[in-house]
């Protein structure tokens, strides 16, 4: 069948059965709210993520609810990025809550993940609102290290593109983000190797080349010290806490 006739159909049946997409002034006074970082606004327009109302675009309960949490995700990460939020940090946390949902094989899990993520977003814009967020050199400092997250960035080189001198720069982002740059950058590259752990299939070794680690020790070590567990234990339990007998899905 055509788009078009596809189209057609589509608004008979849902004229004939009195079926109507969610209000769309009361969807964006919703995204606006948290755009705003307006708490209080939030939890006034606020309702768990129900289906109805938003169309089905899966037979699969699980599937359709899934798929309309990822699009509520990327539409406030897009709004927060406009409304000032980071983008490198926008796009993480939605990488975030989107593997979380990825792996969610019931309802109530991705319902909590819904409220958690309008929530975190909420928060993160009543910072930027209210003037609490980072300065501007520490935000470009940021962007920065997500750019070059695999190149082995430095402070001094982070320095030279700022124009500002590495003592300066270093003070600045210790007192703001409470962690000094380096080992901001760590936990970082560290945060990326377990995604690829977990979402990949590229071995250690490849990983931590990948990310400019200088020897695979020198990888194993520095995952061991921020995560309690070597790259192997990590992606073994992984996949032992999200393994699903022959035949039954998780999705």
């Amino acid at each position: 069948m055509g788009i078009d006739k596809e189209l057609l159909s589509r608004e008979h049946f849902q004229s004939e059965n009195d079926i109507r997409h969610f209000p769309y002034q009361r969807e964006m006074a919703f995204y606006s709210a948290v755009k705003s970082g307006d708490i209080n606004k939030v939890n006034e327009l606020y309702s768990p993520l129900a289906v109805e109302g938003f169309g089905r675009l899966s037979k699969d309960p699980i599937r359709n609810f899934r798929y309309h949490l990822v699009i509520t995700i990327a539409m406030l990460t897009r709004l927060c990025i406009e409304g000032g939020l980071p983008y490198e940090t926008a796009y993480t946390i939605s990488d975030i809550y989107i593997n979380r949902a990825d792996v969610c094989d019931n309802l109530d899990q991705l319902a909590e993940i819904h409220k958690e993520m309008i929530f975190y977003f909420t928060k993160k814009m009543q910072k930027i609102v209210s003037g609490e967020a980072y300065s501007k050199h520490t935000l470009m400092c940021i962007d920065i290290i997500f750019e070059n997250i695999y190149n082995g960035i430095k402070v001094g080189d982070i320095a030279k593109r700022l124009g500002l001198s590495p003592q300066y720069i270093s003070k600045l982002f210790k007192s703001e983000v409470g962690m000094n740059i380096s080992d901001y950058i760590m936990s970082r590259r560290i945060q990326a190797a377990e995604n690829m752990l977990k979402f990949s299939e590229y071995s250690a070794e490849d990983i931590g080349n990948y990310l400019n680690f200088s020897s695979h020790s020198h990888f194993i070590s520095a995952f061991k010290k921020y995560t309690g567990r070597t790259p192997k234990q990590y992606r073994e339990e992984y996949f032992r806490l999200n393994w699903k007998p022959d035949g039954e899905s998780s999705v």
